[in-house]
């Protein structure tokens, strides 16, 4: 019915050593951590342009500490945004969800730090995106 498989697996190892570089799972979920905390720490310097506060500002240094830690001593790129602000909700959405990505990953590597963090920017953006239901704005 099927075909016999010619092919040496790519995860087979050559002799006296292995073919492909291998990580530990703890290594894969800094990667994994890293990279949802630097794209939070992105959708909060938008939020920064559009609306500026000592909230986000604080927010965004650790964000950036917590990214440089896992990407041992690599600090995040960071870029100046324009402001939008017909899109802050948008933006407060999706930091929301970032943040819970975040905390997800920072919970299963037990990461206590990033998952306080990760924690404290979901309820900042739900805060936010309720007041925002609450004036009507950015609807």
């Amino acid at each position: 019915m099927y075909e016999p498989i010619r092919t040496k697996s790519i995860h087979s190892t050559m002799a006296g050593g292995t073919d492909f570089p291998h990580r530990t799972r703890e290594e894969e979920l800094d990667i994994q951590l890293a990279g949802h905390l630097a794209a939070l720490l992105a959708v909060t310097d938008e939020l920064r342009a559009t609306a500026p506060s000592q909230d986000l500002d604080d927010a965004a240094e650790r964000l950036a500490e917590q990214v440089t830690r896992l990407r041992e001593g690599r600090p995040p790129a960071r870029s100046a945004v324009a402001a939008d602000p017909a899109r802050l909700a948008t933006l407060h959405r999706r930091a929301h969800a970032l943040a819970g990505r975040a905390l997800v990953v920072a919970a299963s590597r037990a990461d206590t730090a990033a998952a306080i963090l990760a924690a404290e920017r979901m309820d900042a953006h739900a805060a936010a995106q309720a007041s925002q239901k609450l004036t009507g704005v950015g609807g």
